[in-house]
Parts: C-alpha cells; structure tokens; sequence
C-alpha cells in the first residue's frame, strides 16, 4: 500500500517498449533525432499551436530552466509559498537563474488569488535598485494541495501577472492529471489562459525520466538550448527522451494513466471521508488526497504497511479546524494504483 508518491510507480509498459525500440541501431544525438523531432511536433499537436519545446530528464530541471528563461539574477519570481520551485527543489530556481530571489505569496488549498499577488507585488517596486526586480509568476497546475485552478482563475491571474509586466510560468508536474479533471483542452488550460512558459510532466504520469518545457512565445525560448547544455539537461543519448514523450503522448496514452490515478484519488477520498474521526484538508480534484487524523492513526497506518507522507501544510482553512494531536497526511495515487490496493488501506484504516 504505496502512497507516498506517483513518483514510487513504474514506466509505463508502451512506454518501456518504446525505448527498447530506440535503442537499436545508431542515431544523431543530443536530440537531432527522429524520435525527438517527432516528439515536438506531437506537442504542437496536443497544444494547438506553434511552439519552442525541449526535453529535459528531470522536473527540477524543467522548473528551474524554464524559470531561468524568464528571470536575471537580479529579478524575482512570484509563486505559492508552498509551490515546489520554492520548497522542494533545493534552491535549484535560485541556481540556475544565477540568483533570482524567489519569493513565496500565502494562499489557501494551494493557491495564489490575484489580490495576494497584487499585495506581494507592493514590495518589489519597478525602478527601485535596492529592489530585486519583478520577472514571474509561476502556478502549480496540480497545485501542493492537490487542487486545481480552473480556467477562469488561471486566466485571472495571468491577466494580473501580464499587467504588472511578467511572464507567466506553469509547473505541470502533474499536468495530465489537471487536464483530465477539468475535461478541457491542453490549449485551454496552457496558451489561451495566458501561459507563456510550461513544465510539462510526464515522469510522474508513466514515462521513466522524461519532462518537456514548453514555451508559448517562442522568443523566451531563444536562451534555452545554451542554458540547458550549461546545465548539465542536454542529454547525449536524446532519442531515449524523444522515445519516451512520442509514447507519453502517441494514442492520448498520457490522458488515460492520468485518467485512473485521478479515479483511485476518488475512490481513496470517498472511502476514508466515510470513515469516523477523518476530514479531508482539501478537496480531492486530481491524483492527491490529503487527510486530517490523529496522530495516533497514523502510526498505526504506517505499522500496518501503509507508506505516505504527512506535511505540514498552513493551507488548511481554518473552518476545518486542525487540531492538536492531528496532522495531515497526503497520499498519492498512480497508473498503477489498483482497487484492491485502495480497498485494502481503507480497511486498514476502518481498524485503526
């Protein structure tokens, strides 16, 4: 009973196969494959548009890049105060923008409103040279609470990012798993609602390594090859990138594995919002559950085989009154999560 992270599943079988086919015979590296070339012109595809994508091995190394793109050293970028570019990834952002100060606005479930960003931005004036420069905002589409922007809300924000004069990033880590929870389309959710630049997941989702960073307005995109080599993200073998992305998206592959990691999270938060004693965090829109027990259930989940993490998230509205002797626990479904996986840890949590 696995919950820790969509990161704990397997490659995707389709996937698995689609690097053993690359593998054989010689070909161009460092991208100038067919796999790869194939792999971008499928993302034009998907997001109905014309675009500049490059594909990296790793999330932090999209994230951190693709900010990079957007942000000088002496500039900053706006997110959630618990968005991963700011907590989880090791002042990776930091790094590879040569410094840009990334700063963390507070928001509930998650999120970051356009009245939060507008007071943060009060503190960052234009022109100012003690002041470190506005750049970018960057979103979470799953966010840290596992909820979602809608459409509305992410245009709202980009409206208020592009007014202030940034540029708008996505960290789409779990991208497939939004896109499949809103039932819209990967332009809508992207380039329509005013992303210029986009973390697009898909290690999470099935690949093996295998992220793409997508820009909208293709002249942001003029610095990345050099910073991605610089980086160390330029991979020699880059066909095994192209193999995995063209496989992620070939037949709508990626939309399905998002499909039923969305449909376990459901049944998991169906199943122990039934049980006493337990309360959702947050509501329950794509592959993540966040539960509030006692302490003492916990351990007992974990005694009983369960693995997941608790977080101590200050997302939580104060309406759902977290308690001493309670805690969050966040648990994470995948392609691979099955019913009887799931039935099993409610049962283990009925006992406690």
């Amino acid at each position: 009973m696995n919950f820790a992270s969509d990161n704990a599943a397997g490659a995707a079988p389709e996937i698995l196969d689609a690097i053993g086919a690359a593998s054989r015979g010689p070909a161009a590296a460092y991208g100038a494959d067919p796999w790869s070339q194939r792999a971008v012109a499928q993302l034009a595809a998907v997001f109905e548009t014309e675009l500049a994508a490059f594909l990296v091995p790793t999330g932090t190394g999209a994230n951190a890049l693709a900010l990079a793109a957007l942000a000088r050293p002496w500039e900053s970028v706006f997110c959630h105060e618990e968005a991963h570019v700011h907590d989880d990834e090791c002042g990776a952002p930091e790094f590879f923008t040569g410094g840009a100060k990334i700063v963390g606005i507070p928001g509930y479930e998650g999120k970051v409103t356009p009245a939060a960003l507008a007071q943060t931005l009060q503190g960052f004036p234009r022109g100012v040279v003690k002041a470190c420069q506005p750049a970018a905002l960057s979103l979470s589409q799953v966010t840290e609470a596992g909820t979602l922007y809608s459409l509305a809300e992410l245009a709202a924000l980009a409206d208020a990012a592009h007014a202030a004069g940034l540029a708008v990033h996505m960290d789409g880590a779990r991208f497939a798993n939004a896109l499949v929870a809103l039932g819209c389309s990967a332009a809508e959710m992207s380039w329509r609602a005013g992303i210029d630049a986009l973390s697009f997941g898909a290690t999470k989702n099935g690949a093996l390594a295998c992220e793409a960073v997508v820009f909208f307005d293709k002249g942001r995109a003029e610095a990345f090859p050099y910073l991605r080599k610089r980086g160390g993200h330029t991979v020699s073998k880059g066909r095994l990138l192209g193999a995995q992305m063209a496989a992620y998206l070939e037949g709508g592959l990626w939309l399905k594995l998002a499909a039923h990691a969305n449909a376990s999270a459901r049944r998991l938060a169906d199943g122990l919002a039934a049980l006493p004693g337990l309360r959702l965090a947050f509501p329950t829109e794509a592959n993540e559950v966040f539960v509030i027990a006692p302490t003492t259930q916990l351990a007992g989940w974990r005694a009983g085989g369960a693995a997941f993490y608790e977080v101590p998230t200050r997302g939580v509205r104060p309406e759902q009154g977290l308690r001493d002797g309670e805690a969050v626990a966040r648990l994470v479904t995948s392609f691979e999560t099955s019913e009887a996986e799931i039935d099993s840890f409610i049962a283990l949590a009925r006992r406690c």
